[in-house]
């Protein structure tokens, strides 16, 4: 521990080897307990990666109570779970767009295809009053398949921001559908 608390002072004061010291200590196994959470290790390399990137980044301004395996340990854990939220969110999505896709290709019923085109139309209208970044992260990873890093890097943006505009999108969809739902 009392080792850990001198790496851990060297890092904040900006030392790379000590950095490199803890990054190498630790990747390995973060990155095998964060595929344990996800059941992805490309997901949890991400996730580690993501950790060590801002644990450098922010070092001046860590505040670290116990352990920093521990420290790296829940913070792993923190966001291997929220990615799995997340999944989940995108799967659901998924099965709701094809199911709407199945049923307005079986609906021989006028009144169920006049629903249908409302819904696109209202989905249409939606995204396009979506602030121009958030669109453009929207298309890029449901229309053309980028990974968040992916856009990230392309867009010259933390994960972290594609992830948050990502989720604003998809509350606003969310929302918008919801009132249309109630509304019918």
């Amino acid at each position: 521990m009392l080792n850990e608390l001198f790496i851990l002072t060297k890092v904040k004061e900006g030392d790379i080897k000590a950095f490199e010291e803890i990054f190498r200590r630790y990747y390995s196994p973060l990155c095998w307990y964060a595929a344990g959470i996800t059941g992805e290790m490309e997901a949890a390399e991400e996730i580690v990666e993501e950790l060590f990137y801002v644990f450098w980044k922010d070092r001046e301004h860590l505040q670290i109570f116990q352990s920093v395996k521990s420290y790296l340990y829940k913070a792993v854990r923190n966001e291997a779970l929220q990615y799995c939220q997340h999944k989940e969110v995108k799967e659901r999505y998924r099965e709701y767009v094809l199911a709407s896709d199945a049923t307005a290709q079986q609906a021989s019923d006028p009144h169920r295809q006049l629903e249908y085109e409302e819904l696109q139309g209202l989905i249409r209208h939606t995204l396009d009053k979506l602030p121009g970044r958030r669109l453009r992260i929207f298309e890029m990873h449901r229309m053309e398949g980028k990974k968040y890093t992916e856009i990230a890097s392309l867009l010259s943006l933390s994960v972290k921001t594609v992830e948050a505009e990502m989720t604003k999108a998809l509350r606003t969809l969310r929302n918008e559908i919801d009132n249309y739902i109630l509304t019918r």
